[in-house]
């Protein structure tokens, strides 16, 4: 049996490294965001994809594929609260929306808080991604595979129509409590 690999380490893989992000970018912007008078603020970050393919007698008929991305940013202070968004996941836009969150949010006194530390995480899903742990080939080979089997199941079937779906969120909470 392989051993799993890290959940931090996965999702830093597979959705930070792809965007040229670091953790010590998330460590900064949170530090960034904490100055003169945020009590609190965390980096949202989520990446979704989709995948679907329908067969319908015995032709693919449709295939999609839909990926979205963002990070969320919230700058507490007090009761104010400061929310920004970008769906680009970059530096640029990372910093961009974490000034806006804190625009909104500051008010008050000077004072230090301490950023971002990484904490343990448990892994409760499995890493593999579906929409890329199968080829597209074996993907359509398999939908006609369901259809010829249940064609066979009784003469009378007519029209068969296979949907097959997939889809896999990766998501990181990076919070200035740890």
């Amino acid at each position: 049996m392989t051993k799993e690999a890290d959940p931090i380490e996965s999702v830093r893989a597979d959705m930070l490294a792809p965007a040229g992000l670091e953790e010590r970018h998330l460590s900064r912007t949170l530090g960034s965001i904490l100055r003169g008078g945020v009590d609190y603020a965390d980096l949202y970050f989520q990446v979704s994809r989709q995948e679907s393919w329908t067969l319908e007698d015995g032709i693919i008929r449709e295939g999609s594929f839909n990926l979205d991305q963002g990070v969320g940013v919230r700058a507490v202070s007090g009761e104010k609260t400061g929310l920004a968004y970008s769906d680009e996941l970059m530096l640029p836009a990372l910093e961009h929306a974490a000034r806006a969150a804190r625009a909104i949010a500051r008010q008050g006194e000077s004072r230090q808080v301490p950023a971002w530390q990484r904490g343990d995480a448990a892994r409760l899903y499995s890493a593999a991604d579906p929409t890329s742990s199968m080829p597209d080939a074996e993907k359509t080979a398999l939908i006609s595979r369901i259809d010829a089997a249940t064609r066979d199941l009784d003469s009378r079937v007519e029209q068969v129509i296979i949907s097959m779906t997939s889809s896999q969120d990766l998501v990181l909470v990076a919070g200035s409590d740890g």
